[in-house]
Order: C-alpha cells, then sequence, then structure tokens
C-alpha cells in the first residue's frame, strides 16, 4: 500500500498544504465546500498503486494552506494560479487535475487560464456550462427574489461563519447527511430569505456508512482550528470572479475532460446544465452519473469513482 504524507510547498509570497503519494504523472486533487484534502483520502492510494504522483491540496482557506483576511483575495484568478503553482512547486511542467464542489469551477478555470499545465480535467459534482452572460449574483437574486439560497445567504461577511462556527460538529454533521444520498434538501426551497442555514434541518441522527466517526472529527478539528471566513470567501466572489474572466468568455475547454456526478446530486437536479456541457468542451470523454450518490461523490462512492478516473486516465496514454 502506498502511505501518503505531508507536504508544504512554497508559491513565493505564499505557501500551500498537501497531502501526496506515489510517484509517475502527477494527477492534482482539489477539494470543495466544507471540505478539505481529506475527502480525496479514498484516492490517494489507489493513483499512486496505478503509476501516479497522486496530491491532494488543501485550498486556500482551508488547512494548512493560505489563508488571506481580505475577501477578494478567493477569487477564481488567483484560486488557479495556486493549482498551477502547485503543479510547478511538485517538480511537474503539468498535471491532470480533479477537483469536487468548489474544486469543480477551480479546475475548469486553470485548464481555460492555464492550459500549458493541464493535460487534462475531471470535474465532480459541478458542471461547467461556460462563463455566464450575466452578473452571477444578479441572476440569483432575480431567481430567488424573497427566498432562502444558501449562495446568497453567505453573502454577507459574519453571518455565515456566526452560525457555523457556533458549533461546528453540528453543522458539518447536518450539512454532509442533508447533501448525502440518504439526505433530504428540498425543505430550503420553501424558505424566507432571512432565515438562518440551519433552521429546517433534522438532526441528523446516525452517520451515514461512508462517514465515520474519525471523519467527523477530522473535519470538526479543522474548521474548528480555522474557522470559515475563507471557505465562505469564495461565495463572497462570484461576480469579482466572473468580472475577471472576461477573456473567457465563449472560451471551450480544449483539453480531454470527464464529468462525474452522484444521481441524486442536488446541483444537478435540473439535468439540462449536463447538456449544456457538451457545447463548452472539444474533448468531453464521458459525462457519468453513479447510483446510490449524493453530493459528497468521492466519498460516498470512492470504488466507482476510482474506477471511472482509472480509465480516463489510461485512456490518455500519458505513462
Amino acid at each position: 500500500m502506498s502511505t501518503a504524507h505531508s507536504r508544504t510547498v512554497n508559491l513565493g509570497s505564499h505557501q500551500m498544504h498537501c497531502m501526496e503519494a506515489g510517484q509517475g504523472p502527477l494527477v492534482l486533487m482539489c477539494h470543495g465546500f466544507p471540505e478539505s484534502w481529506y475527502s480525496w483520502r479514498h484516492q490517494l492510494a489507489p493513483l499512486a498503486e496505478a503509476g501516479y504522483h497522486a496530491v491532494a491540496m488543501d485550498m486556500r482557506g482551508y488547512g494548512g494552506s493560505y489563508k488571506p483576511n481580505e475577501i477578494d483575495a478567493y477569487n477564481q484568478v488567483d484560486i488557479a494560479a495556486d493549482i498551477a503553482g502547485v503543479i510547478e512547486a511538485t517538480g511537474h511542467e503539468q498535471a491532470v487535475i480533479v477537483g469536487h464542489d468548489w474544486g469543480a469551477p477551480a479546475v475548469w478555470n486553470t485548464a481555460l487560464l492555464h492550459p500549458s499545465k493541464v493535460t487534462a480535467v475531471a470535474g465532480l459534482s459541478v458542471p461547467y456550462t461556460g462563463r455566464a452572460e450575466t452578473s452571477p449574483l444578479l441572476t440569483l437574486k432575480t431567481l430567488f427574489k424573497d427566498r432562502f439560497f444558501y449562495i446568497l445567504y453567505f453573502q454577507t461577511p459574519g453571518t455565515a461563519e456566526a452560525e457555523l462556527e457556533s458549533d461546528v460538529r453540528d453543522f458539518i454533521t447536518r450539512f454532509y447527511v442533508m447533501a448525502s444520498k440518504q439526505g433530504d434538501g428540498s425543505f430550503m426551497l420553501t424558505k424566507a430569505a432571512d432565515e438562518p442555514l440551519l433552521q429546517g434541518f433534522e438532526p441528523a441522527g446516525n452517520l451515514p456508512d461512508w462517514f465515520s466517526e474519525q471523519d467527523l472529527d477530522y473535519y470538526t478539528a479543522e474548521f474548528e482550528q480555522n474557522g470559515f471566513r475563507g471557505p465562505l470567501s469564495w461565495y463572497r466572489n462570484l461576480d469579482r470572479s466572473w468580472e475577471r474572466t472576461k477573456q473567457l468568455s465563449g472560451k471551450k475547454i480544449t483539453q480531454p475532460a470527464l464529468f462525474i456526478a452522484g444521481e441524486q446530486d442536488g446541483v444537478i437536479a435540473d439535468r439540462t446544465s449536463l447538456d449544456r456541457m457538451k457545447d463548452n468542451f472539444e474533448d468531453l470523454r464521458g459525462i457519468e452519473l453513479i447510483d446510490q450518490c449524493g453530493h459528497w461523490t468521492q466519498q460516498e462512492q470512492p470504488e466507482k469513482v476510482n474506477a471511472l478516473l482509472l480509465n480516463f486516465l489510461n485512456s490518455l496514454s500519458q505513462k
């Protein structure tokens, strides 16, 4: 078995923490909210044993990585630069990059902004449908009006932090269960805009089989130590990221690409987003939906995700 070890890389102005295993072509994994490198714990050893240098990074604002206090530092242009920097700092000229949840937009944007660094790209949960024609926040405010939507709730600095940090373990438990295959987040569609995030959440009860007390302990400790300001600031940069990527309007991702999601992931409840993906790639090699899987794709169904990723990697003939 390949054993993962911790590594901190220097990007010049700041440092990023990673866990890595194996040697060979680089496969760099990027997590989402509210996660850490730990969300890729089931992928590191299988990728390493298949002959890859498997690296899972703590993204900006998380874990042992750079945590700027300035909200505007969490825009997608700077985050893509982090990913490109980690590729170089780990001794590689290029990588296959894989991202889940917020990590998916991060890798889609890195493929567009730093094409020479990216040989192929895979996104989990969040499709790439091209740069929006209008302001993302304006679109959300128009769509939801007086109804609750978590991204809009996250916009006011300090509000969500106070709620989530008041009992980190309870938040992580409820949020993970709600977005898993056995969860039900439909109640959020009927909440008023001024309600707190956790109002209406049912007590989590027993943890899912794929999410152990040890896993819960790890995430709880991470966010009790580091807080949520950085992670929530990703959401507060929707418009700033959009404004800074005007050059990407109409651009297609040219690298070989793969999309994976759980059949029961609320992010793709509107399946038309999957159809819209096809017009934004030159080499989209698959849209794979996994049965009995919710939002936490690579944690809920690691064996299926690993098989899909390895098939994709093998198709690249890069080794």
